[in-house]
């Protein structure tokens, strides 16, 4: 395979930084010239108690392993400990002033991911192509360049290594109990995380620097929890997450301990990701690209807003879909064999064969709903300033000849709401009822009286369960639990409604019926004609 160019390897240098100052020969950095070519590799060594004594030896073995296939620095980070890690780190630059080693001193005690961050700061700020991260003891030196390999044939964004693969941690004499602990948790995370993993608690990972670059990993713990909050925003960011075997020794140094403590809060983190992406718990350092335009996925299959909108409109019907998004769900409208028309004030993605009208919902109104007989109003009201002087404006639009309107929008009363404001969380996000964008709340009541209020006779009313096939998969556990959630809406709705769905008619505004009866009135006045007993013969006559 031919060795990527510098621009592919990810040097991102500027033009006036094009000509590269060439080292002088046996200098640290006598290799850097080669760098151009060679993808460029950060080795992390986070230092230890105990870690004197092995420190130089593990630094002759990375050299050794990665040499002549990448441009490898190793960086050695070390908190305050008792023994003399970064002594020893200096000691072997000076002795070998060819390997580029630099030695990080803590003031401070970071923990294990603080010292992580650190070393991505760095990883990312030096313009590296790919870290990788030694702990427990440098026992995976050896199958260093192996592992690291299918980051620089980018079949992936971070390998993890793998004990479990390799058949190897029993025969490593790990203790039972210790193995039989993190075989437990991976599990457990794996049935939260819906993934695959075999050993989440390994000492190796190597990551594409490109990767870390895309997720929020400063905002992450300082302890050993670290390493689990970073595998989850990679999974929502859904980078490429890889396995690859490793030996596992049992050293008498460095060696980690997942202690009650660090396994309690790895399943924390991860029950806390499962809420997140299930919109209940906004946790925002699992937010896979906060400033990206997010739009809501389609929720079909189940009973849901969308599932419910479609099975109001019957085949053929004329809809206009105000705040339609990226247009999927006029997209199923049409193969309804729907006319649609669809309004938003971003331009959609999926608008073929449909009127389009860019419109901010807080500006007057530019679009004619009279061609159409439903009007969609899905998830819109909460995000305006104002709801009320909307569907004033919109009812200035009605006549005599009722439409339907189908509205939805979040449940503040939801239980799960209720019983977080109880313990004092009341977290906004990305999406979900305390989505960040909204402007107002509504609950059942509220709801029910601005709709009355702006002159909507509600023919129809129910409450929405909480998206589940999102949380669990589409599969039996995702539709049980939504059987489940229907029936607790059957007893009360009020407290088990994760969203409000609301069939209405429209009526016109005083405005509308005072011209209506002036024109009446006149065509009476011409014909020389008055009211019959009924409308109807009246209206006929006319």
């Amino acid at each position: 395979m031919a060795l990527p160019t510098p621009m592919e390897a990810g040097h991102r240098r500027s033009a006036s930084n094009s000509q590269v100052p060439q080292p002088a020969e046996g200098s640290r950095f006598s290799n850097m010239k080669n760098s151009l070519v060679r993808p460029r590799l950060l080795v992390v060594i986070l230092a230890y108690e105990q870690a004197e004594g092995t420190l130089a030896a593990l630094l002759d073995r990375i050299f050794l392993e990665v040499v002549d296939s990448y441009f490898c620095e190793v960086l050695v980070i070390d908190d305050p400990t008792s023994d003399y890690t970064s002594r020893v780190a200096r000691e072997y630059r000076n002795r070998h002033p060819a390997r580029p080693l630099t030695t990080l001193l803590n003031e401070y005690s970071q923990g294990c991911g603080g010292n992580q961050k650190i070393a991505y700061s760095y990883a990312i700020a030096e313009q590296f192509d790919f870290v990788a991260v030694i702990q427990d003891g440098g026992q995976y030196a050896e199958v260093l360049l192996h592992l690291v390999e299918p980051l620089r044939r980018e079949e992936t964004d971070l390998v993890l290594g793998s004990r479990v693969i390799a058949g190897d941690a029993r025969k490593s004499k790990m203790p039972f109990r210790k193995h039989a602990l993190e075989r437990l948790l991976t599990a457990t995370q794996n049935l939260m995380l819906r993934s695959g993993f075999s050993d989440l608690y390994s000492g190796f990972r190597a990551y594409s620097v490109k990767a870390l670059e895309s997720v929020p990993y400063r905002l992450n713990s300082n302890g050993l929890n670290f390493e689990t909050e970073i595998i989850i925003q990679l999974l929502n960011a859904s980078m490429r997450i890889m396995e690859a075997p490793i030996p596992s020794h049992r050293d008498n140094v460095m060696r980690r301990t997942h202690g009650l403590k660090h396994s309690g809060d790895a399943l924390l983190t991860t029950l806390r990701s499962v809420l997140h992406r299930a919109g209940l718990l906004y946790q925002r350092r699992f937010d896979a690209n906060i400033e990206a335009n997010h739009h809501y996925e389609l929720k079909l299959g189940y009973a849901s807003s969308h599932s419910w909108a479609l099975e109001a409109v019957p085949d053929g019907a004329s809809v206009l879909d105000i705040g339609a998004g990226p247009g999927s769900l006029a997209t199923e409208l049409m193969k309804k064999g729907c006319t649609v028309g669809i309004v938003d004030q971003h331009v959609p993605i999926e608008s073929g064969g449909m009127d389009v009208v860019k419109q901010n919902l807080d500006d007057p109104l530019q679009f004619d709903i009279r061609p159409y007989e439903y009007i969609f109003l899905l998830d819109i009201i909460e995000h305006l300033r104002s709801p009320e002087q909307f569907l004033e404006r919109l009812r200035k639009q009605f006549d005599n000849k009722p439409k339907t309107v189908i509205l939805t929008t979040p449940n503040i009363a939801f239980i799960v709401q209720r019983l977080m404001l109880l313990i004092g969380q009341f977290n906004y996000g990305r999406e979900g009822i305390l989505d960040a964008t909204h402007t107002r709340l509504f609950t059942f009541r509220t709801l029910e009286h601005l709709l009355r209020d702006a002159g909507f006779r509600i023919t129809r009313i129910r409450g929405i369960p909480a998206p589940f096939p999102k949380l669990f998969g589409p599969g039996v556990l995702g539709k049980v639990a939504v059987s489940i959630n229907l029936g607790l809406i059957f007893l009360s709705k009020t407290l088990f409604a994760y969203q409000i769905f609301v069939e209405a008619e429209t009526t016109p505004d005083v405005e509308f019926l005072l011209r209506d009866a002036k024109r009446l009135s006149e065509i009476c006045a011409i014909k020389g004609i008055g009211p019959a007993n009924s409308e109807g013969p009246f209206r006929r006559a006319l």
